[in-house]
């Protein structure tokens, strides 16, 4: 099985993107989507930005690696009667099957910028994105002490084993130099790349910071990944620990609840 693939299947990431809903929806609100655009989700999990674009009527595709996450999306789509809505599988790297210029929105929150191969995914979201349409990407942070993603990441990598030869960071999507030099070998120029700072919240009404941690610890691939090389060193409470203590100083609620800001790069591309 592809590495990624099996990393991305290895959890379920639902369980936490059920606390990210509102800040996916806000997104979206912000891109001025309306029907009758052609939209791309890349990297969409279960729908948490797709699910709110086909709302507003634009007519939707998403893809993703994992084939749970696809399934879990296409019931999402099929419970709120979304017949404009469709999730297939598919790699960011080459997206087989997918026609050129066919959309005039390709959107990526937190997904294709963990394929392995960044330049390719930048060649096919140009590839598949009209003249005159847009690519907007979300993507978390390098060593940035207000994303709890980005720091949750950094704490797991010290854990986890050392990556395998070749191996290129998904953070370095948010780096901007990166950004520019990926979609310039995607034929871009410098002048059509904007990137602004946001936030996505992580939040939930039922659970602490300390139960937030178990979710990811559950159901987060790379966090498992991180507590199954913690434990074989007999090294899981340090982990526990230092990740409790992120969880519970970047939350910004004060009644027990979880409401975690996590800032991202939003990249906006014109075509």
């Amino acid at each position: 099985m592809n590495p990624n693939q099996a990393l991305w299947e290895k959890g379920d990431f639902t369980e936490i993107a059920g606390m990210m809903r509102a800040s996916g929806e806000a997104l979206v609100k912000s891109l001025g989507v309306s029907a009758p655009l052609k939209v791309l989700d890349l990297g969409c999990g279960d729908g948490t930005t797709a699910l709110p674009v086909a709302q507003l009527g634009a007519d939707v595709t998403g893809i993703d690696i994992a084939r749970n996450l696809v399934e879990a999306g296409n019931r999402r789509a099929a419970a709120a009667g979304l017949t404009n809505l469709k999730f297939q599988e598919g790699d960011a790297c080459s997206l087989e099957g997918v026609p050129d210029q066919c959309f005039d929105l390709s959107m990526s929150i937190f997904g294709a910028m963990f394929a392995p191969k960044p330049i390719d995914v930048a060649r096919q979201l140009v590839r598949v994105t009209k003249p005159g349409g847009r690519i907007v990407m979300g993507n978390w942070i390098p060593n940035d002490p207000t994303s709890f993603v980005s720091q949750l990441l950094k704490i797991s990598s010290s854990f986890a084993p050392p990556p395998p030869e070749g191996f290129i960071s998904p953070m370095l999507w948010g780096v901007e130099s990166h950004i520019i030099d990926r979609f310039g070998q995607a034929g871009i120029p410098a002048e059509n790349i904007s990137m602004v700072r946001d936030v996505f919240l992580f939040t939930s009404h039922d659970k602490s910071p300390t139960e937030l941690v178990e979710i990811f610890r559950t159901f987060y691939g790379p966090t498992m990944n991180a507590y199954a090389a913690a434990e074989a060193a007999g090294k899981v409470a340090e982990l526990h620990g230092q990740l409790v203590e992120l969880a519970n100083a970047q939350n910004t609620a004060t009644d027990g609840t979880t409401s975690i800001p996590a800032t991202f790069m939003k990249v906006t591309v014109s075509l």
